[in-house]
């Protein structure tokens, strides 16, 4: 059966999620609604969605679907829940997942370091240059201004007097 997945999106009322996939053997247009039981606004959404990919009545409909999608739908979900406005729920989710570059990674623990990682992987991703994309250029050069002072660091300092 091969299946592939157009768009998925959540339904508040009941609450399901919902896939629009494309059968290829049949070559229709078919949509999926898959009820979420036993969710609260207390509940795990990172669980919840590896739960509903692991699933085996819905796994071979969600191959092409992330686990990251998954649990924006779910976000989504218990922000509607907990009484949210889909913009305050897509805007606490947009909060969650940006990185600050002022944030020190040492003070947080593994779980949410594991998180920031998968970001960082994800947004490494989107924005790497492959060797078939069309603006691939190999081995690019840039000339960086010499007119500025340039700044010391104390740890330089250090490393000149030994």
């Amino acid at each position: 059966m091969a299946l592939s997945a157009h768009k998925c999106g959540v339904c508040f009322q009941p609450p399901a999620i919902i896939l629009i996939y494309k059968d290829s053997s049949q070559d229709k247009t078919r949509q999926r609604i898959m009820p979420v039981r036993n969710f609260s606004r207390f509940s795990d959404c990172s669980r919840a969605a590896e739960q509903l990919k692991n699933n085996p009545r819905h796994k071979a409909y969600l191959e092409e679907v992330s686990l990251r999608q998954l649990q924006k739908l779910y976000s989504l979900l218990r922000g509607h829940l907990e009484g949210q406005s889909l913009a305050e729920s897509l805007e606490k989710f947009r909060q969650a997942e940006t990185i600050d570059p002022e944030e020190d990674m040492n003070k947080l623990d593994d779980k949410e370091l594991a998180k920031r990682k998968s970001i960082m992987d994800e947004l490494f991703e989107k924005n790497r240059k492959k060797k078939d994309d069309p603006d691939f250029v190999y081995n690019v050069e840039v000339e960086f201004p010499q007119d500025e002072q340039l700044e010391s660091c104390g740890w330089d300092m250090e490393s000149d007097e030994k």
